[in-house]
């Protein structure tokens, strides 16, 4: 492990190396072994490297027992004896600077909280680590976002050591290492000693910043959400462009377009619930004169009303007039749909109503006796939809 070019070198690029063997796994894909390589396993919470073997592109790379397979798109047989790789740089040295962005944000968490990371994630576009503690507030985020930052300011060596089991009580260690035999450990001088496997710029200048995203809870603990390195600034050419299209929407600079955005909300609100009092007091005008002239049963066929809106209507019938019958039918959206409603002095029962009514439109539906209601295929018009309903209501 302590031979290979990925740990004597982290910002080798290019080197060449033997092919040692050849091979295709249990599901096809085609993999090389070389003599020694600089291509990165994926491992310890860090994806692997990309790039080129000879003009041949290198799509993965796993350490399987004692050998490092890398998998490589397209026929094998056209490597041999001596190859020359090329990593894929930007996404060697994005994985550094967010691998070791993680253990300065880390440590921060540890030296000023106490609080230790159970886990981490390298995604392709955020980092994440969950924090062993409850809660988090903003001042403790921007607390640890500044001392990690400050790290990263004083350009900071990163060095790397192997030591022995026997060796481990001669380091300060951030938290214990569950690997044996030879020991890698990872350190930031007076801030940070921990054992790892993966790969780190030579200094803490070289990731650049750290910027915290969001936390959110996640199994009893809090996982924060950063990114480092280029990665800050990526994300913050995108908030910068979705900013600019919200003020540019909003006509006004892009520093108010919070408040802007606000008194836009704020009257939205306002414009609905007027809108929804208008609703009503016209549903009310509608409802009376549909009524108007009815003795025993209101029927009506509408277009384009929500089944939300037929049980309201339905409802503010039979609650004013407890001597009738609602029959509402509607076509909305390509479907049939219906409410059949009784006054409390009716005696029938509206479940039968819908019994009959359903099978007709391929329909479903349900209710009580009080008030049913169903929908179905446009087998037959509203109106027919409607007259249906009658003749079952008027030959109960």
């Amino acid at each position: 492990m302590k031979e290979l070019l990925y740990y004597q070198d982290v910002m080798l690029r290019e080197f060449e190396a033997t092919i040692v063997s050849k091979g295709t796994d249990e599901v096809g894909r085609h993999y090389v072994v070389l003599s020694n390589t600089a291509f990165y396993p994926t491992g310890g919470g860090q994806p692997h490297d990309t790039g080129t073997l000879d003009a041949i592109e290198v799509l993965d790379v796993e350490k399987i027992n004692d050998e490092i397979r890398h998998y490589i798109q397209g026929d094998p047989s056209t490597l041999d004896g001596v190859v020359h790789g090329k990593l894929n740089w930007a996404r060697r040295f994005d994985h550094m600077q967010q691998h070791a962005g993680q253990h300065i944000l880390t440590a921060a968490f540890v030296e000023l909280f106490n609080a230790q990371t159970v886990s981490f994630h390298l995604g392709s576009e955020h980092v994440t680590i969950d924090i062993a503690t409850d809660t988090l507030t903003e001042q403790q985020l921007a607390a640890a976002e500044a001392r990690a930052n400050d790290i990263i300011l004083e350009n900071r060596p990163i060095q790397t050591t192997w030591i022995t089991e026997n060796e481990l009580a001669n380091y300060n260690l951030r938290k214990e290492v569950a690997v044996t035999g030879d020991i890698r450990l990872v350190i930031i001088p007076d801030f940070d000693y921990n054992g790892c496997g993966g790969t780190h710029p030579v200094s803490t200048g070289q990731v650049s910043a750290i910027k915290i995203l969001g936390t959110e809870k996640m199994k009893g603990n809090v996982r924060v959400s950063f990114v480092c390195g280029q990665r800050v600034l990526s994300e913050l050419a995108m908030r910068k462009e979705v900013l600019a299209d919200v003020a540019r929407q909003l006509s006004v600079p892009e520093v108010e377009a919070a408040t802007a955005l606000s008194k836009i909300l704020v009257s939205q609100k306002n414009t609905e619930k007027a809108l929804a009092a208008a609703k009503e007091e016209l549903l009310a005008y509608e409802v009376k004169a549909l009524v108007a002239g009815n003795e025993d049963v209101v029927a009506a066929a509408f277009n384009q009303r929500t089944m939300q809106e037929l049980q309201k209507i339905a409802r503010i019938i039979v609650i004013d007039n407890p001597d009738v019958t609602a029959l509402l039918a509607s076509e909305n959206e390509g479907k049939l749909q219906f409410v059949a409603a009784k006054g409390k002095n009716v005696a029938k029962s509206m479940k039968v109503i819908a019994e009959k009514v359903l099978p007709l439109i391929n329909g479903k539906g349900g209710g009580s006796d009080q008030m049913v209601q169903g929908g179905g295929e446009c087998t037959i018009s509203k109106e027919e939809l409607l007259e249906v309903l009658q003749n079952a209501e008027s030959h109960y």
